[in-house]
């Protein structure tokens, strides 16, 4: 017999990105080198073949 388990997952978002530009002595006018805020967070599933009961993922936020 094994149990079953409904999950429900959000990964992140990304951030906002930055505004800034770069500063180098000989380079005039040296552009924009802000970041985009990324992609947002990664969700990794790890299971463990000798669990046969999920009682103890019952209502806990992870």
């Amino acid at each position: 017999m094994y149990d079953t388990a409904v999950i429900t997952v959000k990964a992140g978002t990304g951030g906002n990105g930055a505004i800034s530009f770069r500063r180098e002595k000989f380079v005039p006018r040296g552009g924009a080198d802000g970041g985009d805020g990324g992609k947002g967070g990664d969700i990794v599933i790890a299971v463990r073949e000798n669990s046969y009961l999920l009682r103890h993922l019952h209502y806990r936020k992870m």
